[in-house]
């Protein structure tokens, strides 16, 4: 009995202790993880090659390919095109400010206009919301799904990912369209874009390539630094879980240097400009 109770308590120890190697051997570091995803989405900004658009800032760039992964890993997106579209709502509609870039050529393929909906405001401060007849636009990821001909041609449905915020965006009929109030010419005479129902819309000589390239499972997000969503946005707040394979990015020799966007400063001393410099937005 002696011997039974004492290969018992070795027998137990022993897997104690390996359970214990098991869970270790698991177990990962919170912080060492944070600082490996930040780091590929950081390498990822660098290897993309900004020439011949502006440039998307980091800070937005990095929730939206945040989103994007968790939205992947999911299963959410399509994996034949790894299409990420952006629409930062916090730069002026007369600003190039919606972005398509193709994660494995890395590179953006479009930046231009995009309106905003006539309900969230005229140019800078934005509300939003995700209610039928507001005409206003709404906050956050989207899957894009297939095509129709619709009052404005070509358009794109959309699918909201974010609860409370986008999700009721397909029945809204929030879509991709092209629109004449989205043009060069409408800035030169309003100094801002013309503004939609609440739809991304886009120029009218680009709305076709446009929606060709993103349709069928990519991700769209719509940013707009509003506080509510940047915290409790569960696709921007999930804790990604594993990161895309990385060999297509591994080539560092191509990494290029993204130009800054520029602004005019003038510096008034007794109401007079007294100089005026170029700085790099954000400064």
């Amino acid at each position: 009995m002696k011997k039974v109770i004492v290969c018992l308590c070795a027998y137990m120890t022993l897997t104690m202790a390996f359970s214990s190697k098991l869970v270790s051997a698991d177990e990962t570091n919170p912080i060492a993880d944070q600082m490996r995803v930040a780091e590929h989405i950081s390498r990822i900004y660098k290897l993309i090659d900004w020439r011949g658009s502006d440039l998307l800032p980091f800070d937005v760039f990095e929730k939206a390919y945040r989103g994007y992964i968790n939205l992947r890993n999911a299963g959410k997106l399509s994996l034949d095109k790894q299409i990420l579209t952006v629409c930062d709502f916090a730069l002026p509609s007369s600003f190039n400010r919606m972005w398509i870039i193709d994660l494995i050529a890395r590179k953006v393929i479009f930046n231009t206009y995009v309106a905003h909906g006539q309900g969230s405001g005229e140019d800078c401060e934005l509300s939003f919301s995700n209610k039928s007849s507001t005409h206003k636009s709404s906050l956050g990821f989207y899957v894009t799904k297939d095509t129709y001909d619709g009052e404005h041609g070509t358009s794109l449905h959309l699918e909201g990912m974010d609860d409370g915020f986008n999700d009721a965006a397909y029945e809204r009929g929030i879509v991709v369209h092209g629109a004449d109030y989205v043009s060069e010419q409408f800035v030169n005479s309003k100094e801002r874009l013309g503004r939609s129902w609440g739809c991304p819309a886009v120029p009218s000589k680009l709305s076709l390539p446009i929606i060709n390239t993103i349709k069928d499972g990519t991700c769209l997000f719509i940013y707009y630094p509003e506080t509510k969503y940047l915290n409790t946005a569960y696709w921007l707040n999930k804790k990604v879980a594993h990161l895309p394979e990385t060999g297509i990015f591994d080539d560092m020799a191509s990494v290029v240097t993204p130009k800054p966007r520029m602004r005019i400063v003038q510096y008034i001393t007794n109401g007079k400009v007294d100089s005026v410099k170029t700085v790099p937005i954000g400064q």
